[in-house]
């Protein structure tokens, strides 16, 4: 995952349904051109275009194009912790190994699923203009402490803070890994990213 910074505000918030219908129609459009053009080759005028709405209405809502895939970065995991949260919600409150199985299936469904999602998972990728961004696996670590936090009965103290965090970074690496060499995520290395999840969990979690 790239470096994305915190969430900034957007020049304009929906009130309206209407708007925020608008809104989700540019960020569709935007992620489905990720798909197709890339990050560098995407527009403001394009998305525009795809979306069905006057460029205007895009500048309403963002200045450029980096901000416009920063605000579809925050949509994702606004999702991904919403997906999560439906797969606990079938899980029982006592036992930790099927919900980090289901952190990471969530994060592969969308891996494989969602537009966009190969460029701007949780990140962009490219470097702000002007100095260094938040680390997005960082922001995945704090909403995924809370998660478990809150389905496992624990208190997130820092030594459950920094495990999850040193498993999103290292899940991060092999989950490239995993899609680098297969388009559906290689399954063996896959399989060994979990292996890894479970056994080093263990040591905070058992």
């Amino acid at each position: 995952m790239d470096p994305v910074p915190p969430a900034q505000p957007m020049r304009r918030t929906p009130i309206q349904q209407r708007s925020a219908d608008r809104l989700a129609r540019i960020l569709d459009a935007c992620a489905e051109l990720l798909d197709e053009t890339g990050y560098e080759n995407l527009s403001t005028r394009a998305v525009a275009l795809r979306a069905g709405v006057p460029i205007g209405s895009v500048y309403r809502f963002f200045g450029n194009k980096r901000a416009m895939a920063i605000a579809l970065a925050h949509r994702n995991l606004d999702r991904y912790a919403e997906g999560i949260q439906e797969r606990l919600a079938a899980l029982p409150r006592t036992h930790w190994r099927p919900v980090v199985d289901a952190v990471l299936d969530e994060y592969l469904a969308m891996k494989r699923s969602v537009p966009g999602f190969a460029l701007v998972d949780f990140g962009v990728p490219a470097p702000p203009p002007d100095g260094p961004a938040a680390d997005p696996n960082h922001l995945v670590a704090v909403r995924l402490t809370e998660l478990l936090s809150h389905h496992l009965g624990l208190v997130p103290d820092a030594a459950l803070e920094r495990a999850v965090l040193v498993a999103v970074e290292a899940t991060d690496a092999l989950i490239q890994l995993a899609f680098r060499t297969d388009p559906a995520g290689d399954p063996g290395i896959v399989a060994e990213t979990r292996a890894m999840m479970q056994a080093y969990l263990a040591r905070v979690l058992d």
